[in-house]
């Protein structure tokens, strides 16, 4: 039996002796128009929109509402077009930039997932007794309060850091600036960083070894943290043992 729609978009077919042929070609330039090189405006909201941009696209949340929204499975995408929303089902392995978190999120076939979280490790080098050694970033977007913030992330022990580079994703708020390091240093990886959304930084320093967990602090300049988010990635070199005999 011939498919009507084409097996991971969904476009529809243009068959033989196709009456009104633009309606299906219509309906796939749509479709294509909105999931090529995917940009959502959000993962998070939960509340189908009043007024939503003419092709907009939303993940869906748990707890949806909305006439439309309401029933539809979590991490369906919806667009919105011609006054109208249509629900798409993501294929596994499709890439979204998520515009009010700055990152890029992937559907891996259950969830959408940052990929910061997906590709964080690169094995470089193993021995024929297993010891290797491990490209790795640590990221963690991080809300920030007070006079310092410390990230929940750490930097693991015994590990080499190569930089920490930061994002504000939320303008930043009660501070005119920030430093970025650990206890004792607390611009190691910079100072006065910018506090408007998508400032960014990249703090490299000479490898630097690192013998206990130890956090990332976030410390306000000119007032303290009344608000704001900043994205720290962590870039380090990591290093297992041989394996057991």
């Amino acid at each position: 039996m011939f498919d009507e729609t084409t097996p991971r978009l969904g476009l529809p077919y243009v068959v033989a002796a196709q009456a009104q042929k633009h309606i299906p070609i219509n309906e796939s330039l749509a479709r294509l128009d909105g999931l090529v090189q995917l940009a959502v405006e959000s993962r998070g909201v939960a509340a189908q929109p009043a007024s939503p941009v003419a092709g907009g696209v939303w993940i869906l949340p748990a707890a949806a509402t909305g006439a439309a929204w309401a029933g539809q499975s979590v991490g369906t995408l919806m667009r919105f077009e011609a006054g109208a929303w249509e629900a798409l089902a993501p294929a596994e392995g499709v890439l979204a930039w998520v515009k009010d978190e700055n990152q890029m999120v992937a559907f891996d076939g259950a969830a959408w997932v940052p990929l910061s979280a997906t590709f964080k490790s690169l094995t470089a080098a193993v021995s024929p007794g297993l010891a290797s050694t491990r490209m790795e970033i640590r990221e963690e977007e991080t809300t920030l309060s007070g006079a310092t913030t410390s990230t929940a992330m750490v930097i693991p022990a015994r590990a080499i850091v190569l930089a920490v580079s930061t994002r504000t994703t939320v303008a930043v708020t009660g501070a005119t600036s920030y430093s970025c390091g650990v206890t004792g240093e607390a611009s190691k990886f910079g100072g006065s960083l910018g506090v408007a959304k998508n400032a960014s930084n990249v703090g490299v320093i000479g490898p630097t070894a690192y013998y206990a967990d130890t956090p990332v602090l976030l410390t306000a300049a000119g007032g303290t943290f009344t608000g704001g988010k900043v994205r720290v990635a962590v870039h380090l070199l990591r290093f297992d043992a041989p394996a057991s005999v």
